[in-house]
């Protein structure tokens, strides 16, 4: 069964435990977001974690390639951590769900917040929202991964079930998205940037308009296995 996303669907309204924070909210609420001005200790992006070089011929079980109208960044899946997760965002992928390849329309970041998230991958540049699959379960507990800089989640409503194509990179650590943080069950990360962080921080600071949205379409112009 296929669901349509409002223009701009999203995560539920967060703020930093103790002081005002950026506002990852629904994106029919007309609340005004602040600016995020947690101090918190930012991941470095020459950040050493093990990651296997894929030599294989065919295209790989892990990684993706998204070339945007900005660049090109390459994300890790974490398959064994958050399989559902995984597993979905690459049904979106190999479909063309991401690059219009599916002759519907490729999607945008439609979603900018500096210090904080790059969103997308739920509407077109004509903001209309593409028709997706079923939710998923939310593996943000089981999966153990936490919300740094450089990592990809799944964008959600408030309630936790409700994941299906949109995502978030972490432009910061924003580890009050875990479990037990600004929510019980938190927002699942499933996958990390492995090259190209300077393509994801260059559209964290692209100009925006009162919602969030760059005003220069930053769009998704391929998005394969590696």
């Amino acid at each position: 069964m296929l669901h349509r996303l409002a223009p701009f669907l999203l995560l539920l309204a967060l703020t930093l435990p103790g002081c005002p924070g950026p506002t990852i909210g629904d994106d029919d609420d007309d609340s005004a977001v602040a600016d995020d001005d947690d101090d918190s200790a930012v991941a470095d992006d020459d950040d050493d974690s093990a990651v296997a070089d894929d030599d294989d011929a065919g295209p790989s079980e892990d990684r993706v390639v998204i070339v945007t109208t900005m660049g090109t960044f390459t994300v890790q899946l974490f398959l064994e951590e958050a399989p559902i997760t995984s597993e979905n965002f690459l049904a979106y992928v190999d479909e063309g769900f991401y690059d219009g390849t599916d002759e519907l329309g490729a999607t945008i970041f439609h979603r900018v917040i500096a210090d904080f998230v790059a969103q997308g991958g739920g509407q077109t540049a004509d903001g209309v929202g593409k028709d997706t699959h079923d939710p998923i379960v939310n593996e943000a507990i089981d999966s153990g991964l936490s919300n740094v800089r450089g990592t990809l989640a799944m964008a959600r409503t408030n309630a936790p079930d409700t994941a299906t194509s949109q995502f978030y990179v972490n432009l910061v650590d924003n580890t009050f998205l875990d479990p037990g943080g600004s929510t019980d069950a938190g927002y699942a990360v499933f996958a990390e940037v492995v090259d190209g962080m300077d393509v994801v921080d260059a559209i964290g600071v692209v100009a925006t308009d009162g919602a969030d949205q760059p005003l220069v379409d930053v769009i998704m112009e391929s998005v394969t296995r590696e």
